[in-house]
């Protein structure tokens, strides 16, 4: 199977300057990309983009960290037996908080 390698936008501030700059898409460039970035499947030079895009942006970085460790927890735990009834309430509460957004 071939992944699809898009490289981030180059940032119109310098490495050095510490604005974030949310109106040029990064963030939503770099969720596009998480899966692959979190599993080391990206080359060197959009892992670089992705990490200096984290250095300016925290909101992304602890969403990235937080991520991890879910990954982390989700492999290391067994996954608990649901009965359907458990399952229709989980479904159900998802979708309600989906919706209450």
């Amino acid at each position: 199977m071939t992944k699809k390698k898009t490289a981030l936008p180059k940032k119109r501030s310098g490495p050095s300057s510490p604005r974030h700059t949310h109106g040029q898409g990064h963030c939503v460039d770099l969720l596009r990309q998480l899966s692959a970035y979190i599993d080391d499947e990206l080359p060197s030079d959009i892992c670089r983009e992705i990490r200096r895009h984290l250095g300016t942006c925290p909101n992304c970085e602890i969403f990235i960290a937080s991520l991890q460790h879910t990954v982390t927890l989700c492999q290391h735990h067994p996954v608990p037996p649901l009965n359907s009834a458990d399952r229709a309430n989980m479904r159900r509460a998802i979708l309600d908080g989906a919706n209450a957004r």
